[in-house]
């Protein structure tokens, strides 16, 4: 070890030379992440290849504005063209970032909300005249909502179904105001418009897609939901015709989908997206 010693850097000497600190190189070596070219058997000390260092920047560079470590790996492993690798991956990745960035507003702006009009007894003991009658509308506006995905579904829709199925999504959003949460609103208004992309309507499918993001960010909801935000608006823009804008929130989508927890949930957004007139696959 001691004449291969003199021909490698320790440890110590790697971190020095790249900002990384022992214990993160300790970590990648266990990761398998930057393994080192030799290890005492005696000592345990690691030992590196000069060239080695490049390598270690470039992880300490990604590192550094928290790209994974799974994405790291995906640079690094790159054969033909690591640096146009590592531009794809950090552009996926500021999506992410940014995707993060809006529900975190939201929630900001929902907090000054609170702090400079205070929680009244209203929010929190409001309720309809009866529970029955709650009841009733929440009915109405489950049974509406699930009416129109049986429309959608429908192959052989005529005219006049295509006019019931928009009255009774603006219906269902309707209901869902009286008693549904934040959520609830959202995902109404993502139906209508949903409803008006599949009629060909660009202009209200844009308006009420717009209102399901809003309400998202407003109520800082994120999952799928913010993730069907954004699919909507690409639906609805590549319905009107703006193929930039479509790509533009198709781009949004995939970012916030990667962020969704049930990978089920995850790919229902995926798929939908693929749907889109006009889109490329970007998975």
């Amino acid at each position: 070890m001691s004449e291969r010693a003199g021909q490698l850097v320790t440890i110590g000497q790697l971190a020095r030379r790249t900002g990384l600190t022992t214990k993160a190189l300790r970590h990648y070596d266990r990761v398998g992440l930057l393994e080192p070219a030799a290890v005492d058997r005696d000592t345990g000390y690691r030992y590196y290849r000069a060239e080695q260092a490049a390598t270690a920047r470039l992880i300490q560079i990604l590192r550094s504005v928290d790209v994974p470590l799974e994405q790291v790996r995906m640079c690094l492993a790159a054969t033909d063209d690591q640096a146009a690798a590592c531009e794809r991956i950090l552009i996926q990745h500021r999506r992410r970032l940014q995707a993060r960035l809006d529900r975190v507003r939201s929630a900001l702006h929902r907090t000054d909300h609170l702090i400079s009009e205070g929680i009244s007894t209203d929010m929190i003991d409001h309720q309809p005249e009866t529970e029955a009658a709650a009841q009733d509308e929440r009915k109405l506006a489950v049974d509406l909502f699930n009416g129109v995905w049986r429309l959608l579904e429908q192959e052989d829709r005529t005219v006049e179904d295509d006019d019931r199925m928009l009255h009774m999504a603006h219906a269902s959003r309707h209901h869902w105001g009286q008693v549904g949460a934040a959520v609830n609103l959202s995902r109404g208004e993502w139906q209508c418009s949903r409803v008006y992309a599949v009629l060909g309507r660009g202009e209200p499918a844009l308006h009420h897609a717009q209102r399901s993001l809003d309400t998202c960010r407003a109520n800082g909801i994120g999952d799928w939901d913010l993730a069907f935000a954004y699919e909507a608006l690409a639906r609805a823009s590549a319905v009107a015709g703006n193929k930039d804008h479509a790509r533009m929130w198709t781009e949004q989508a995939l970012a916030a989908a990667d962020d969704i927890a049930d990978p089920e949930d995850r790919e229902l957004v995926l798929s939908d997206l693929e749907s889109i007139p006009g889109q490329p696959r970007f998975w």
